[in-house]
Parts: structure tokens; C-alpha cells; sequence
């Protein structure tokens, strides 16, 4: 799924290993998502959203790349 976290991070000025702390992953999960290579759950989505300051999960992530 493609998805913005790079670009949001960077704007706000916080690294992938704080990014990760504040939702409770490793820094390896944060670069698998940026990269593409991995789905987040919804529970996961929601609070990087949160984390990034964005109101809504479809500011991050493009869920028109969702394969089904």
C-alpha cells in the first residue's frame, strides 16, 4: 500500500525510531511501511495517523492500492 509516512515525518521533523516509539514498533516496521512492504492494521494505521498529525487514516495511506 503506497503512503505518505516519509513525507509527513520529515514535515513534522521526527525521526523513524521516534515515529516508531510513539506507536510502539520497531524502527524496522517504519521502513518496511514506507517502503511499501508492509500492511499495517487498521489499529496500527490509526495511531500513526495520530502521530502524524493527520485527521484522517486516508491522509497517510492511499487505500486505493489495497490489493484484495
Amino acid at each position: 500500500m503506497k503512503n505518505n509516512i516519509a513525507e509527513l515525518r520529515k514535515k513534522i521533523k521526527i525521526t523513524q525510531q521516534k515515529l516508531a516509539d510513539k506507536v510502539n514498533v520497531t524502527r524496522q516496521t517504519i521502513i518496511s511501511l514506507e517502503f511499501g512492504r508492509y500492511n499495517p492494521s487498521l489499529e496500527l494505521a490509526h495511531k500513526i495517523t495520530k502521530a502524524l498529525k493527520q485527521k484522517h487514516i486516508e491522509d497517510v495511506f492511499d487505500l486505493k492500492t489495497i490489493e484484495m
